[in-house]
């Protein structure tokens, strides 16, 4: 078996430099970790406590990788993704390990890997991604670790997604309020452009456009509450509702219409527990975010048992929430 002093000695270090790198530790230069990762990419080695999990009964320990540049008024999503994900890998008596976007951003594949072995992680969770985290998407093509992505249609053998059809919700939802405002021209308060959920879902905000005759006027609100509520204010275009991407940006955008003293209809998406307190009842889009998260840790169970990777779509509602919704 490939043992330390291997990779030692195939990478000209000390056996103590090489468990640094292994675990990790500040003040290696990079020329020496480039070095020992090479070496360890060659022989193929395996840091005991991987090897110790990988020849036991026990599942070993998973990662939850999350976006840790959220804004505070919905961190409500995100607690409720990791209610679920604790709760689904206590269930499945998996060891869980929490980890945040920014502290492997800047690191090297190789490095990530060392560093998620040298943890026993075996498998991840990964939250809140997007096109902009190019690390990420990069150690999706690894096999070395199994991996579920939620929010995310990206899959392959050792990769699964888990997510709401959200071209499919938001089609749904705007198709339940034209039911009872019929609107010629709709104002779109659409997210990040980098954004996979904004992709899916300005896609199925066209689409109706498109067999309803609609004009839409699209403006980019970053998923911002403030943003939203200043496009509303400075729209010059007459229309007839706004279509906001998500519950924040809905907020935002009936707060710029009272103010204004101009009735809209509004719809959101998300179903997030805020939007009952806007004041309206609102229409839009309900996720069980607990649910997709322990469907995700549960899927990452399959994986690691030797299944494929697939997409898996669970349900969506169209609801209209109100104060007397959300209060316990």
């Amino acid at each position: 078996m490939i043992g330390i002093k291997d990779v030692a000695k195939r990478a000209g270090v000390a056996v103590s430099t090489v468990s640094k790198v292994v675990n990790d530790y500040p003040n290696v230069s990079e020329a020496t970790k480039k070095k020992v990762n090479k070496a360890i990419r060659e022989l193929g080695f395996v840091p005991n406590a991987v090897a110790q999990a990988l020849s036991s009964k026990q599942p070993g320990r998973i990662a939850i990788i999350m976006n840790d540049t959220i804004q505070s008024a919905v961190d409500e999503v995100d607690m409720q993704y990791l209610a679920g994900a604790l709760y689904k890998a206590r269930e499945m008596n998996l060891d869980v390990v929490t980890l945040f976007f920014s502290m492997i951003r800047d690191k090297s594949i190789d490095e990530i890997i060392t560093y998620l072995r040298s943890q026993n992680v075996r498998g991840m969770v990964i939250f809140g991604l997007s096109k902009d985290e190019s690390t990420i998407l990069e150690l999706l093509k690894t096999t070395t670790f199994k991996k579920v992505v939620i929010d995310a249609p990206l899959h392959n053998e050792s990769t699964s997604s888990v997510w709401v059809d959200q071209s499919k919700a938001q089609y749904d939802v705007v198709e339940e309020m034209l039911k009872h405002n019929p609107a010629e021209k709709i104002l779109y308060l659409a997210g990040k452009e980098n954004s996979f959920v904004m992709e899916g879902r300005l896609a199925g905000m066209k689409k109706i456009a498109k067999e309803k005759g609609i004009k839409l006027l699209v403006r980019n609100a970053d998923f911002s509450e403030k943003k939203a509520r200043e496009a509303v204010f400075n729209e010059t275009e007459e229309y007839h509702m706004v279509v906001c991407a998500s519950d924040l940006m809905a907020i935002g955008a009936m707060r710029a219409l009272t103010e204004l003293d101009v009735f809209k209809p509004v719809c959101g998406f998300d179903g997030i527990s805020l939007m009952g307190y806007a004041g309206k009842q609102m229409t839009t889009v309900k996720q069980d975010f607990t649910k997709i998260a322990e469907t995700a840790v549960g899927e990452l169970g399959n994986l690691l048992e030797g299944k494929k990777g697939r997409e898996i779509v669970l349900p969506h509602k169209i609801v209209r929430m109100e104060y007397l919704d959300v209060i316990s």
